[in-house]
């Protein structure tokens, strides 16, 4: 398997590794030689790794193409939370205090490199770090108060602020590491046993209108769950509970991802679960994982400030352009002139690095395939809202739009493509909850985008399976919550 450190830019690259490759992070995002079936441990060393940055991306699609990179992508979010470090980082105090404890400063830094640090007397926390992490290089600051050493933050180094006499160290701790020469310790989750559903009641838009939100909370009932319903104020409350379902409109640099990471942290059963929400919410991850795997989508074409000229070779006009972490059809649009793709390729590059573009498919509906624990749940046809090409027409403010029609189709009257795709789709994602869309036409099937968070409507997608929709849904919890609890994780 290959090796690879892809940084932001070789030149700036100081250590002479053995037997590794060193990639410029462009060349990883767009060479087609690293998008085919090379097998490769990706070790990802940007300079940043800022939201939808090079840094970013780099691991999310190592991740698509199954590059097995560091750090994942959840690391990399985690690392933008103190307050989530902090939390992370909480069963490790006593180790903390033994470390620290002859220190005379009131601050300390550690450096972690692969999880080791040049003085041994710190190998054993630096291990820990690195474990809840998983980022090559680390920096961790730590104050003390009362007499108690406390974490403060833990960022990313760049390969330009390792000392120079710790260089040789590093490549040492590098090659240990290529060599699988350490066992590193794995996060331990702890139990509880209460269901809370998060979700906001100003939401124009919510995953589940208040009539669902009333069944949900009989369903659970009805199998010995107590249900409380939470708000983005109730953080801190988590470890009250046994279980997170979110019913909130998920994106990743949002209060819900910190719910979800929390309480997966913490060991409550979540749906939607932090890789879940990250996947799902950005359509460059999707587009290069159905592409990996030979997923049918329409034409599609991962855009950058570079190749802007070959959207019209490649799709046509009119093509769809999509913002990766768009939702609601908000952040998609259709563009019909060269002079119109220009001005929202430009837009769209100010606030991501890449973007998507895809051919346009039109049809009167999409279907909408539920999925739940990697099993069928429900189908619907989604109809697009009236004079518009989209599900969903928005008006100049957010509560202002029009939906199209919603149609529930059993199972076994829902085409067996439609279903199997689905499947095929959302199972590599995970065993959570998906609404898989699909463009069908005449004969063909077209994944558009697997969504964490979808919609479950009184009136809408449970029509066919009604209150039996809700307590599917509940039992996976009940299952799983029971799983754990008999194998002794908890």
């Amino acid at each position: 398997m290959s090796i690879l450190i892809v940084v932001s830019n070789p030149r700036d690259w100081p250590l002479a590794i053995p037997d590794v490759t060193i990639v410029p992070a462009r060349t990883y995002l767009t060479d087609p030689a690293y998008n085919s079936d090379l097998k490769a441990r990706v070790f990802n060393l940007c300079k940043s790794y800022r939201y939808q940055s090079l840094g970013y991306y780099v691991s999310l699609l190592a991740e698509a193409r199954g590059h097995k990179p560091l750090p994942r992508v959840n690391a990399i979010e985690d690392l933008q939370s103190p307050a989530l470090i902090r939390l992370l980082a909480g069963n490790l105090d006593e180790r903390i205090q033994k470390s620290l404890a002859t220190l005379k400063s009131e601050r300390f830094e550690l450096s972690i490199y692969f999880g080791r640090n040049v003085a041994k007397h710190y190998d054993q926390l630096s291990h820990q770090l690195f474990g809840l992490l998983r980022a090559p290089l680390l920096r961790a600051y730590f104050e003390r108060h009362g007499g108690q050493w406390r974490i403060q933050r833990i960022r990313t180094l760049a390969a330009s602020d390792i000392p120079p006499e710790h260089q040789d160290f590093v490549v040492q701790a590098a090659r240990d590491y290529f060599a699988g020469r350490k066992q590193w310790p794995r996060k331990l989750l702890a139990p509880s046993y209460e269901l809370a559903i998060l979700h906001d009641p100003e939401d124009p838009e919510p995953p589940s209108n208040g009539k669902a939100m009333k069944h949900f909370e009989k369903a659970a009932q009805a199998l010995g769950m107590h249900v409380e319903f939470i708000t983005r104020a109730d953080l801190g409350r988590l470890s009250e509970f046994d279980a997170l379902f979110i019913r909130d409109t998920t994106y990743v640099n949002h209060y819900t991802y910190r719910f979800s990471r929390q309480a997966a942290a913490e060991g409550l059963v979540v749906i939607d679960d932090p890789s879940s929400i990250l996947k799902c919410n950005n359509k460059v991850y999707l587009a290069e994982l159905m592409t990996k795997h030979r997923i049918p989508i329409p034409r599609t074409l991962l855009v950058q400030k570079d190749n802007i000229e070959q959207v019209i070779p490649m799709l046509a006009l009119p093509c769809v352009l999509k913002q990766p972490d768009s939702s609601f059809s908000v952040g998609v649009a259709k563009v019909t002139s060269e002079e119109g793709l220009r001005q929202k390729v430009n837009e769209l590059l100010g606030k991501s690095e890449l973007i998507v573009a895809q051919e346009y498919l039109p049809t009167d509906f999409d279907w909408r395939v539920g999925i739940l624990d990697r099993r069928p749940l429900f189908v619907c046809k989604y109809y697009m809202a009236p004079g518009h090409w989209q599900i969903i027409k928005h008006g100049e403010q957010r509560q202002d739009y029009v939906e199209g029609l919603t149609q529930a189709v059993s199972l076994e009257e829902a085409p067996t493509k439609v279903v199997r795709l689905a499947l095929r789709a959302a199972n590599l994602i995970g065993d959570g909850f998906y609404g898989v869309d699909i463009k069908q036409t005449n004969n063909r099937f077209y994944v558009i985008e697997i969504n964490d968070n979808p919609n479950v409507d009184a009136g809408n997608e449970d029509t066919i399976l009604k209150d039996g929709l809700y307590q599917r849904i509940m039992a996976v919890f009940l299952h799983r919550l029971s799983a754990r609890r008999r194998s002794g994780r908890w």
